[in-house]
């Protein structure tokens, strides 16, 4: 194309069609040189640009005094700031890579929420390298003061799992500091006298929510887990033998545990919606119920039960200490009705079992003390929750 000249030096422009439009329009260009090297760079189009000849002399003085870059060299930057973005391994990269390869891990749901809520906003644009003890600190504290200690513990431990992902992955060097993650006490066992089971199952009998009612009844004679119920389905209750299927828990693999008469009997109370094959059925069709939490706590409220008692959770503890407590189930037998992985979560209840061992033996020691000074037989009750 034919150069055409301005009234600026070292400016011109070639003619060409229009882009987008009928007819022709101006294409400016500079002229200048760099180090004696004379460089030819383009300025712009006269319509899609909204280029003129003063504006592209401003565009060529701009060059030369070196607080411009050519479109080339902006192309070129440009391609190298994304080629540097891409090999860059930030924590939000890694959180990906990391859930990528541990795919089979059953809690990663739960933890990508929490990652999503905590984290990714605030860490997730920078690299491991870039994290600043203080900014951590200042995550744990806030956390801390919001009342969420175990959140807190949970989302540094995510933090520092992603960290140490990527230097074993050699993807990331070591970062300068150690994650500082809050140490939780994990030993709590909630129960229940027989008092308050006795308030609360007359508080479930009152409340209007009677399908948060009957979840809660069925943890209290089955112990098991929140979600183990809430995604439990028609198909996993054998009635004629009388066992209950626990697919995919906490712990890995499938679980069967003994459906008891009491566990059957809350069954037998509900109907079965058409079509949902959940026992406790969610507002979306074909969904098992994913939150009651407000009627858990208003039940909590009606029978007086601790501010701290959670309705779940605590009536599988609750569940568990009334069977350690009885003195009548081992912990080997305990730990499978419970469906965990290992003996060591089972032996916060041991306690529980030995004090009723203990009273036996103080039981069978005062009988026979008495036999021995010729005095009557009393009977002595053991525990009033069991009778024994």
């Amino acid at each position: 194309m034919k150069r055409h000249k301005t009234n600026y030096p070292g400016v011109f422009f070639r003619e060409a069609e229009r882009i987008g439009a009928g007819g022709t329009e101006k294409i400016f260009y500079v002229v200048y040189k760099r180090n004696g090297k004379t460089i030819e760079a383009k300025a712009g189009r006269q319509y899609a640009d909204d280029m003129t000849a003063a504006r592209a002399n401003q565009y060529r003085t701009a060059l030369i005094e070196g607080r411009a870059a050519t479109l080339q060299e902006q192309r070129a930057a440009y391609q190298a700031a994304k080629e540097a973005e891409a090999s860059r391994w930030t924590i939000s990269r890694l959180w990906a890579e990391y859930c990528e390869t541990h795919a089979a891990n059953k809690i990663l749901r739960a933890e990508s929420l929490k990652f999503d809520r905590y984290l990714r906003g605030v860490f997730g644009d920078k690299e491991p390298g870039e994290l600043l003890a203080l900014d951590v600190d200042r995550l744990r504290i806030k956390l801390q003061k919001q009342g969420k200690l175990t959140t807190a513990a949970r989302v540094l431990e995510i933090l520092r799992r992603i960290v140490n992902f990527g230097v074993k992955g050699g993807l990331t060097p070591p970062i300068s500091f150690k994650i500082e993650v809050p140490k939780l006490n994990n030993e709590i066992t909630e129960d229940l006298s027989e008092e308050q089971i006795q308030a609360l199952l007359k508080a479930l009998e009152a409340d209007p929510d009677q399908k948060a009612a009957n979840i809660m009844r069925f943890a209290m004679v089955t112990g098991m887990r929140r979600g183990e119920i809430m995604r439990l389905q028609w198909q996993d209750l054998d009635f004629r033998k009388g066992f209950i299927h626990i697919v995919d828990p906490k712990g890995g693999r499938d679980q069967v545990v003994p459906m008891n008469d009491s566990a059957m009997a809350v069954l037998n109370d509900i109907s079965q919606v058409e079509g949902n094959p959940y026992v406790f059925p969610g507002k979306v069709p074909g969904r098992h119920l994913t939150e009651c939490r407000r009627s858990f706590d208003r039940i909590r409220k009606a029978a007086g039960l601790p501010e701290g008692f959670r309705p779940l959770h605590g009536l599988r503890h609750a569940f568990a200490s009334m069977l350690a407590s009885s003195g009548q189930v081992d912990m080997y037998t305990l730990q499978k009705l419970l469906t965990h992985k290992s003996p060591q979560m089972t032996q916060r209840y041991a306690h529980l079992r030995d004090e009723a061992l203990k009273k036996a033996s103080d039981l069978a020691g005062s009988i026979i003390e008495q036999a021995m000074n010729g005095g009557e037989k009393q009977v002595i009750q053991l525990n009033q929750r069991t009778g024994a």
